[in-house]
């Protein structure tokens, strides 16, 4: 018997909450969520018109290291995870768990970053092939790179849907660097994209221009990336963005990196925001891309539970996965 590539290095452990019975009218995430396995529910298997989640979760902090920031986001898939387990399930849709990915060889010369990312590139297409919605829990902002492996290798994407990536994030992340980072996934996309014959259609909401170069303005601009600055995210203009740009895509990856919020809001990030958009702005931003029916893939990207305050901002991390999946 062929044994499913879609299963993590790491196997997912019980999830756990405040207990208040169990019946679905006291239902918790922690409840809700089991394990993943070949033959886990079909997509709709709770509502015929939501596809199964599944949650896999990339402990790296490695393209952190190589991007000379805060280490300790490999420590957030289990951060997002124990803030998620509370919550109240209201979700129409089955939620899964694979698993983690772990990157645990910082060396440069054994890839294991690359490695790593190919890895849960497999899983994320495998996942994606099976008609679920998949969610990648990072790790530093490198989680993208392992998203964009796992989208890009998915059937919907090698049959020809186009791919809009969004991104809600205080930096482009398109630095031009001779080791992979953090800093550079979004090139690695372009560069890749352009292998494979087509433009990399990137769109940012939330870029900070004291916090990126002006090659990184150049490179955006010869990419045609589409951005907002942090100061032009009013709720009336990201609505605007946003819709424009769904418009221009069959299918959409969202990935999130949470030092895009207000350091107020998410202090446990790798580089906190003196700025940043505001928590509700983000929020509809989600509301928007669920309820679009292009949504695919997701990520979650930045947190370090070492400097999170109360843990707030895997707080806040859980409630945006909660309301995509919502």
């Amino acid at each position: 018997m062929e044994i499913s590539r879609a299963v993590a290095d790491v196997r997912p452990t019980p999830w756990t909450g405040r207990f208040d019975g169990d019946g679905d009218e006291h239902r918790r995430w922690w409840q809700a969520v089991a394990p993943h396995t070949p033959d886990a529910a079909a997509p709709g298997a709770r509502d015929a018109g939501s596809r199964a989640a599944v949650v896999v979760g990339f402990r790296s902090d490695e393209g952190v290291r190589r991007n000379k920031g805060r280490m300790g986001a490999a420590a957030a898939p289990a951060a997002i995870r124990q803030a998620l387990g509370p919550l109240a399930f209201h979700l129409d849709r089955d939620v899964f768990d694979a698993g983690d990915v772990v990157v645990e060889d910082g060396s440069v010369e054994a890839g294991s970053l690359e490695a790593g990312q190919a890895r849960a590139g497999r899983v994320i297409s495998e996942l994606l092939d099976g008609g679920k919605l998949t969610v990648l829990l990072g790790g530093g902002h490198e989680t993208a790179f392992a998203s964009y492996l796992g989208v890009a290798g998915s059937e919907a994407v090698r049959g020809g849907k186009r791919l809009g990536v969004l991104n809600l994030d205080a930096h482009f992340d398109l630095r031009d660097e001779p080791v992979p980072s953090s800093g550079t996934p979004f090139l690695q996309m372009a560069r890749a994209e352009a292998a494979e014959g087509r433009e990399l259609n990137y769109a940012v909401v939330g870029i900070s221009e004291p916090n990126n170069t002006r090659t990184l303005f150049n490179t955006a601009d010869r990419l045609g990336v589409k951005y907002l600055l942090d100061e032009e995210c009013s709720a009336e203009a990201v609505q605007e963005f946003v819709a424009r740009f769904l418009d221009s895509v069959d299918v959409l990856y969202l990935t999130i990196d949470l030092d895009v919020l207000p350091a107020s809001v998410a202090p446990g990030v790798s580089a906190p925001a003196a700025y940043g958009v505001p928590l509700p702005v983000i929020s509809a931003v989600c509301k928007q891309v669920a309820t679009s029916g292009k949504l695919m893939h997701l990520d979650v990207a930045e947190l370090n539970p070492e400097f999170d305050i109360d843990s707030r901002t895997a707080k806040v991390a859980a409630r945006l996965v909660n309301t995509l999946l919502g």
